[in-house]
């Protein structure tokens, strides 16, 4: 009997499911609009709207305390505080995800910065008539930009300069995964798929034993068409890519990965990196980390690093793989 094939697709890797017609529970799945994506979240042995719906709520909760655009969330009142308030309580999630968001900004020296919202908030790769920012207000707004301006002791936060704000774009979504997947365990769920925009986290692997298969997207083309196939089981897969937001002016591509060192789009002949990573937030930030390297320094800083492993894909089409990704690949060359 032949098995049915499920394409999931979002931004960056796809979701490739083989089911087996033997299923005893079909996959339960849900979506909602959030996190300026499509959310959604596939069950695959527990047939519980309510565990989905909950699901989605802890999301939506967790965009309500890190968004910098809604109005009461925790990051919005950090970057609205008095220009006289220098030390504040943050949240243990906060806290968390500052705290791991300045080892990635210290790793990579300051090319993924945590304090990018003054550059980030300039570009607008979402109107339906984009603009590239006066070079004036970008170099204006990249003077403000240094995560040396953060001191975080537990859960106290300094701002070193009354002009530090903060942009938890590069790793929030991969730090709300976790929870998530922390929550479905909590409900017992051993097999699920969440998916939030350019991000991945498989819970377990498919009911059958088998791994789940995420197909990564080819730049630039439709987003069934994958340049590789990966086998993954209890991993994140996390994607980021100059296709993703970006538009095209008088022949220039300008993407949403802000260089905090000129204020402009990185051009280091990436296009995409992915990382797999047992942790979300791990794989989020370490998208952007690596693609703010470049090739060589990215690689390198994947080879040292146990438990996570990247693939790069340059302009001219090649695809590197760093020590140990290519044993994920369904067909191994």
């Amino acid at each position: 009997m032949k098995k049915r094939r499920a394409v999931v697709l979002i931004a960056g890797v796809t979701a490739l499911l083989l089911m087996g017609c033997e299923r005893r529970v079909d996959p339960l799945s849900k979506s909602d609009f959030m996190l300026n994506t499509f959310v959604t979240v596939t069950l695959y042995d527990k047939d519980d709207p309510k565990i989905l719906s909950d699901c989605l709520d802890l999301c939506r909760s967790y965009e309500t305390i890190f968004s910098k655009t809604i109005e009461g969330s925790e990051v919005y009142k950090l970057n609205h505080r008095p220009a006289s308030e220098e030390t504040v309580t943050v949240s243990p999630d906060v806290g968390a995800l500052i705290s791991k968001s300045l080892y990635y900004s210290q790793i990579s020296d300051g090319g993924f910065d945590v304090t990018i919202e003054p550059l980030s908030s300039l570009w607008d790769f979402t109107s339906l008539d984009p603009v590239v920012p006066p070079n004036a207000k970008i170099q204006e707004a990249r003077k403000k930009v240094d995560y040396r301006n953060l001191k975080l002791e537990r859960n106290t936060l300094t701002f070193l300069s009354p002009d530090t704000s903060l942009d938890f774009g590069a790793i929030a979504k991969g730090y709300i995964a976790d929870r998530m997947k922390d929550f479905l365990l909590e409900q017992g769920v051993k097999s699920a798929v969440i998916n939030l925009g350019g991000n991945v986290l498989c819970v377990g692997q498919k009911p059958d034993g088998t791994p789940f298969k995420i197909g990564l997207q080819k730049p630039y083309a439709d987003r069934n068409e994958t340049i590789e196939i990966m086998n993954i089981n209890d991993m994140s897969v996390v994607s980021s890519g100059v296709y993703e937001r970006h538009f095209v002016k008088d022949g220039v591509n300008y993407h949403h990965l802000l260089n905090p060192g000129d204020g402009y789009p990185y051009e280091n002949g990436l296009v995409s990196v992915t990382i797999l990573s047992e942790l979300s937030a791990d794989g989020d930030a370490l998208s952007t980390t690596c693609f703010s390297l470049g090739l060589k320094k990215g690689m390198e800083l994947l080879d040292s690093t146990d438990g996570v492993y990247g693939v790069f894909i340059t302009e001219d089409g090649e695809v590197y793989y760093s020590q140990g990704a290519r044993e994920f690949l369904v067909r191994k060359p």
